[in-house]
């Protein structure tokens, strides 16, 4: 990285009319969807948004890539393709290119001149917060992350800020409004899987590549920042276990629906008395719990504190419009600390508790199971389910059905024999007490070994009982 240029000047509160004070020079870096938009905004509000902050935002420009690529609403004067160079005029910098590098080195290049920096990428911060985090706190400078998670749903200042004084004992939350959507659609369309991700693609919620979200990465990085700062505690997104909706079948919805829940993608933090976990998996939401309700692409995120009780932090999750009025948001009040030459919260992470293991994990289940329909093998499963640890809660059987598993003949049958159609099969239908994620791995793997279970046809965790 090349020598540090001088620190930008700290515009002083002034008694002159807005127009004459010193503006705060915001330095855009990417103008896609929500670059765009955050660029328009500052055009068209600029005269809102310095009365709110009380001097001058000024746009001084917008870095990209294809400086050839008309950018809509954006003026031409403003693009530039020298990153470094516009990073180094700048009071504040907005980075939203995403990924890791260059906006990385771009992000520590800012915060090394004392720049205040406003950021939406939630993959570099779930990778990366320490160095950034620490970098901010030795320039004396503000790092924000508003729209990193839930897009305009302000949820990271009221957990950092809000709630600084309770202690927050679980997160849970519908993050990623693609996978929202897709689940909603194969529940109340009747959608496969494949379908409803086509159908996310064009209407634009969904990437032409969708595995960040269908399996589990976006929420996962969200999961690891609402972990770090719910329980003052550094959590990576390495740190937390993952699995996205790519299992999830029609039969899966169509159970949910039979047995009183609702099938969403969750971010899970949570403080318990050995240490924090942080998880991202398909859960079976009770019909009556808040979440059930959230509708096609909007996001909603559910704390529990010990002062608080339940709180739950609702609206639209993504979109060029919603997120840039979360990044406004933040570069409003970093304006407004540079004005008082002071900045906004460190990183707090002084707690420090331990990351526990994907298995340590407690939580409730549902096994639907199909098993040869004869008597006795329910006592057998509940056995297998009692040897591990396992506590049953209910138990639905559905219809005895013929089942195709039979081995073939050994030999031909007898001319005008009757063909054996094999042993009739009942579907079971487990749902759990609360019990660790190994106990139930282990139960699971026991009764695949088991004589009468025919197959294991799903496995899915039970949330917000």
């Amino acid at each position: 990285m090349p020598a540090a240029a001088s620190p930008p000047a700290v515009p002083a509160p002034s008694d002159a009319p807005l127009h004459e004070r010193t503006p705060v020079r915001v330095a855009l870096l990417g103008c896609g969807v929500v670059g765009s938009q955050v660029a328009n905004l500052l055009l068209e509000q600029s005269p809102d948004l310095g009365a709110r902050v009380g001097a001058p935002l000024q746009l001084v420009g917008v870095a990209v890539r294809d400086l050839t690529r008309p950018r809509d609403g954006v003026p031409a004067e403003l693009l530039t393709d020298d990153a470094e160079a516009l990073v180094d005029t700048a009071d504040i910098v907005v980075e939203l290119m995403g990924g890791i590098e260059p906006a990385r080195g771009l992000i520590l290049r800012a915060l090394a001149r004392g720049a205040s920096v406003v950021t939406a990428n939630k993959q570099l911060l779930a990778e990366q917060g320490p160095v950034l985090f620490e970098a901010a706190d030795a320039a004396r400078a503000d790092l924000s992350f508003e729209a990193a998670v839930a897009g305009a749903i302000p949820i990271v200042r009221p957990v950092r800020e809000s709630l600084a004084g309770d202690q927050v004992n679980r997160v849970l939350g519908i993050v990623n409004g693609t996978t929202n959507y897709v689940l909603d659609e194969m529940t109340t369309q009747g959608m496969d899987l494949d379908d409803a991700v086509k159908r996310a693609q064009e209407l634009g919620y969904a990437e032409a590549d969708p595995t960040a979200d269908v399996d589990g990465f976006d929420a996962a990085a969200k999961a690891a920042i609402l972990a770090s700062l719910a329980f003052h505690t550094r959590v990576s997104i390495h740190q937390v276990a993952r699995e996205g909706i790519r299992g999830i079948t029609s039969d899966d919805v169509d159970w949910a629906r039979r047995t009183g829940y609702v099938l969403k993608l969750l971010a899970i933090a949570e403080r318990t008395g050995e240490g924090v976990a942080a998880r991202v998996h398909p859960a079976l939401v009770p019909t009556d719990h808040p979440l059930a309700a959230v509708r096609g692409a909007f996001n909603a995120v559910f704390v529990e504190a010990e002062g608080a009780g339940p709180l739950m932090f609702y609206g639209q999750g993504a979109g060029g419009r919603p997120t840039a009025s979360a990044v406004l948001g933040d570069v409003v009040s970093a304006a407004r600390d540079r004005l008082i030459g002071g900045k906004g919260p460190q990183e707090s992470a002084y707690a420090s508790l331990p990351v526990l293991p994907s298995d340590a994990a407690v939580t409730r289940y549902q096994v639907r199971l199909e098993v040869a329909d004869r008597t006795g093998v329910l006592a057998q499963v509940a056995g297998v389910l009692a040897e591990h640890g396992v506590s049953i809660d209910t138990v639905r059987q559905s219809e005895a059905l013929t089942a195709p598993f039979e081995a073939e003949p050994a030999s031909e049958p007898a001319p005008g024999a009757v063909p054996d159609e094999g042993e009739p099969v009942a579907r079971l239908v487990i749902t759990t007490h609360a019990a660790r994620e190994a106990s139930l791995a282990a139960t699971v793997a026991a009764l695949e070994g088991l004589e009468p279970v025919r197959q294991i046809t799903s496995v899915l965790r039970v949330e917000g009982v």
